[in-house]
C-alpha cells in the first residue's frame, strides 16, 4: 500500500482548533518537520482539514 509523506510547511497561529488537533493527529510538531502515514480515508480526512498548511508526497514503498 502506498505511504503519504506530509511536511508541515506553516504555523498554526490563527488557525482554528479542530485544525491544530488535526496537526497533533497526524503527529505534526512544528514548521518544516515531517511524518510518513499510510494512505487512507482518515488520514486523507485529516490532511484535507489542513490542506493550506501541509504538503504531501505520495512515497511508493
Amino acid at each position: 500500500m502506498a505511504e503519504l509523506k506530509i511536511t508541515q510547511i506553516k504555523g498554526t497561529v490563527g488557525t482554528k482548533k479542530n485544525q491544530r488537533d488535526s496537526l497533533r493527529t497526524l503527529g505534526l510538531k512544528g514548521i518544516r518537520k515531517t511524518v510518513t502515514r499510510e494512505d487512507n480515508p482518515v488520514n486523507r480526512g485529516l490532511i484535507n482539514v489542513v490542506r493550506h498548511l501541509v504538503t504531501v508526497e505520495e512515497v511508493k514503498s
